[in-house]
C-alpha cells in the first residue's frame, strides 16, 4: 500500500492528511511546532484564545464549505461581521458607506472629498499604473488619503505611489463608491454584473473556540483513520535518490535525529526552506533563486483588558498615522468563547513588520509598553485597565511577490519536477498568498493524485471564481492572489513596445461610459453641501435682510427658505435634483456616445473592405 509523508500541520498539510486517509492511504505528518494549525492555530493565554490574525471562513468552492462544516459541525458558527475604520479619534464604516464617511469627516472635508470624488469620476487618470492611482479614480484622492493610504503602507512598507495597480484590482475587487451606494440603498452585495464583492459580505463562519479548534478536530480525525501527526519535529534534511524523496530527517527539541520514509512527500514548507533542505543540494542557480524569495512578517501584541466591552467590531484597521499599529483584533466579538471572563475584552494589536526590523527583536516588555501607548493615544483604552499581556511573533505570514520573485519560483519549480514523488501545495508551500480554503483545495488535489486522479495543484485559482477583477496580460493574473509588488519604471513597462491600438481599442477608450450613479451621487453631494454652505454662512452673518437672492430658490425648492430647517430641507432636495441631472446627463451623454461609437464602427468596417484587395 502507498504511504504518504506531509511536511507541516497547518490547514494545508492536515487536509491532505484527512483527504489521504478517506482514500484509504496511511499518512504522516511532520511538525515543528507542538501546536498544529499554523498560521490558523489558536493561542490560549490563560483561558484567553485568540488568533493570530483574523480568519473568516469564507469559501466560494462548495467542496471547502462541506468539508469545514463536516469536520466541525455544530461548533461552526455563523457570525456577523462588523469591521470599522478608526481614524483620528473617530469610527468609520467598513466597507466605506458615503453618507457615514461623510458625516463623520464634518462638513468642510465632506465637501472637499465630494468635489475630490466628482474631479476623479469627471477627469480620472487614464493610464492607471499605481495602487495610489486606482484608488483615487474609484473613491477621489482624498477619500484615498483618509481612508486607504496609511493603512496600507502600514501593511506592506511599500509607498502606495509605488505599490503596482494589479493589487488594488484584487485585493479592493469590484467594490467603488458608486457600488457602495448601491449596496447602501438596496443592500445587495454585487457589482452591476452580478459578481459577489466580497468586501461587503457582512456574514461569515467560525469555529466556537477560535480557527485552531478546526484544525485539532482534523487533528483528532486524521488519527482517528490511522494517520499519524508527528509534533516538535523540524524538518532539517529531505533525502532524495533517482529523482525521487527517500526519507526526510527531522530534529527533536532535545537534538534527536528522526528519520521517516514514505513512497510520497506532500510539503508545505516554506519554498526557501524546502530547497535548502534537500539533500543532496540542489543547484546553485535554484539554491540562489530560493534565497532570494522574501516574506513579510508581523507581530501581535494582546492585551486583557478590564473592560467589559471596548468596542463592538471584530476587527478595527487604524487609519491613524500617528501611530504604529496597523489593526486591532476583538476576539469577544469573533466568538464570546474566546473569552473567559465576560467581564473582561482581549484585544490583539497588530505590527506589520520584516524581520530585519529593529522592532521585531524588541523585549515582549517594550512592545506591550508600545501597544498600550498606541490604545490609550487613539483614545480606546485607560493604561490603568491593562491587566495582562502577551506577546506572539509570526515570521514569514506572507510571501512577498516583488519585482522578480516569478522567476526565482519558475526556476525552482522546474528544478522541483524532476523529483517526481514531491508535491508543494498551501501557501508558504507554493510561494502564494493563497487564502485558506484555496491553500486546501491545493491539498486535496495533491491528495488525490496519490490514488490515481491526476491535477495540476498550481492551477488552483486559475478559474474565475477565484479571481474578483483579473487583468489581462499581467504575468500573475493566471494563478496568483496578489501582494503588493513596486511599479516597474517606466522604461521597463514600456520595454516590449507599445499594445497595438485597434480601432475598437480606441473607440473604447474614447467613448468610456460614465457610471451614472457615480456622477448623479458626486453631483448631488456637491449641489446639497453648497446649497447648505451658502444658507449657512448667511445665517451666521445674521442681519435685517438675509438672502433676498437665495430665497428665490424657494419656488423651486418645495420648503426652503434661509433659517436652519430651510437648510436642511434646501440641502436634501437640491441633493436629490443634483443626482437626476447627474444620473440623466451621464445616461444621455452614454447614449449619444454609443450611437456615434456605432456609427464610427460602421465606418471603420466599410474602410477596410475597400482596402482589402489592396492588401490580398
Amino acid at each position: 500500500m502507498s504511504s504518504a509523508l506531509i511536511i507541516g500541520a497547518g490547514p494545508a498539510g492536515l487536509t491532505a492528511a484527512y483527504e489521504l486517509g478517506k482514500l484509504g492511504i496511511p499518512a504522516t505528518v511532520v511538525e515543528s511546532d507542538h501546536q498544529v494549525g499554523g498560521l490558523s492555530r489558536t493561542v490560549n493565554h490563560q483561558g484567553y484564545r485568540f488568533d493570530i490574525g483574523g480568519h473568516r471562513f469564507f469559501s466560494k468552492v462548495p467542496l471547502i464549505n462541506t468539508l469545514w462544516h463536516e469536520i466541525l459541525g455544530e461548533d461552526f458558527l455563523l457570525r456577523p461581521r462588523l469591521s470599522r475604520i478608526h481614524y483620528r479619534g473617530r469610527f468609520f464604516d467598513y466597507p466605506l458607506k458615503p453618507l457615514n464617511a461623510l458625516a463623520g469627516l464634518g462638513p468642510l472635508e465632506a465637501l472637499l472629498v465630494s468635489l475630490s470624488y466628482a474631479k476623479a469620476r469627471l477627469a480620472p487618470t487614464r493610464e492607471e499604473t499605481s495602487f495610489e492611482q486606482w484608488v483615487s479614480n474609484r473613491f477621489g484622492y482624498r477619500l484615498y488619503e483618509i481612508f486607504f493610504k496609511t493603512y496600507t503602507e502600514k501593511v506592506w512598507g511599500i509607498p502606495c505611489s509605488e505599490i503596482s495597480v494589479d493589487w488594488a484590482a484584487q485585493r479592493i475587487k469590484n467594490l467603488s463608491l458608486s457600488e457602495a451606494v448601491r449596496n447602501a440603498v438596496f443592500n445587495h452585495p454585487r457589482s452591476k454584473d452580478g459578481a459577489l464583492i466580497t468586501s461587503l459580505i457582512e456574514q461569515f463562519h467560525y469555529p466556537r473556540l477560535g480557527p485552531g479548534m478546526m484544525w485539532e478536530r482534523c487533528a483528532e480525525r486524521v488519527a482517528a483513520q490511522g494517520g499519524r501527526i508527528v509534533q516538535g519535529l523540524r524538518v532539517e534534511r529531505i533525502r532524495h535518490r533517482h529523482g525521487r524523496v527517500a526519507s526526510v530527517i527531522g530534529r527533536t527539541d532535545a537534538g534527536e535525529l528522526v528519520e521517516l520514509e514514505g513512497e510520497h512527500c506532500i510539503s508545505t514548507m516554506p519554498v526557501r526552506d524546502l530547497v535548502r533542505a534537500l539533500d543532496p543540494p540542489a543547484p546553485d542557480e535554484v539554491r540562489a533563486a530560493a534565497e532570494r524569495l522574501r516574506y513579510r512578517d508581523y507581530l501581535t501584541v494582546v492585551l486583557i483588558v478590564k473592560r467589559e466591552s471596548v468596542f463592538p467590531d471584530n476587527w478595527l484597521y487604524v487609519h491613524s498615522p500617528e501611530v504604529k499599529l496597523g489593526r486591532i483584533q476583538n476576539y469577544k466579538s469573533w466568538s464570546p468563547e474566546m473569552v473567559p471572563d465576560q467581564t473582561r475584552t482581549s484585544l490583539g494589536l497588530e505590527y506589520f513588520l520584516w524581520d530585519e526590523d529593529e522592532q521585531w527583536t524588541w523585549p515582549e516588555a517594550r512592545l506591550v509598553d508600545l501597544g498600550i501607548r498606541d490604545c490609550v493615544q487613539i483614545g480606546l483604552i485607560d493604561p490603568h485597565e491593562v491587566e495582562d499581556s502577551t506577546v506572539v511573533r509570526m515570521p514569514k505570514a506572507y510571501p512577498v511577490y516583488d519585482q522578480r520573485y516569478q522567476s526565482h519560483l519558475a526556476t525552482v519549480r522546474r528544478y522541483l519536477t524532476t523529483i517526481e514523488n514531491l508535491q508543494l501545495v498551501g501557501r508558504n508551500g507554493q510561494h502564494r498568498y493563497n487564502n485558506q480554503d484555496h491553500s486546501m483545495l491545493t491539498a486535496i488535489y495533491a491528495a488525490r493524485n496519490l490514488a490515481g486522479e491526476h491535477h495540476d495543484v498550481w492551477a488552483v485559482n486559475t478559474e474565475m471564481d477565484y479571481h474578483e477583477e483579473v487583468r489581462a496580460g499581467h504575468p500573475a493574473a493566471a494563478a496568483d492572489r496578489l501582494v503588493p509588488m513596486r511599479v516597474p519604471p517606466e522604461s521597463a513597462r514600456h520595454a516590449t513596445g507599445p499594445a497595438e491600438r485597434t480601432p475598437e481599442k480606441v473607440i473604447e477608450e474614447a467613448f468610456a461610459r460614465l457610471d451614472p450613479v457615480a456622477l448623479g451621487a458626486a453631483m448631488g453631494m456637491v449641489g446639497g453641501l453648497l446649497l447648505f454652505a451658502a444658507t449657512a454662512i448667511l445665517l451666521v452673518k445674521g442681519g435685517p435682510f438675509m438672502g433676498r437672492n437665495l430665497m428665490l430658490l424657494g419656488q423651486y425648492l418645495f420648503g426652503f427658505q434661509v433659517s436652519w430647517r430651510g437648510a436642511a430641507i434646501g440641502m436634501l432636495e437640491a441633493a436629490a435634483g443634483g443626482f437626476a441631472f447627474g444620473y440623466g446627463t451621464a445616461t444621455l451623454r452614454n447614449w449619444g456616445l454609443a450611437a456615434y461609437a456605432a456609427l464610427l464602427r460602421r465606418r471603420a468596417a466599410a474602410e477596410a473592405r475597400r482596402d482589402l484587395l489592396d492588401r490580398v
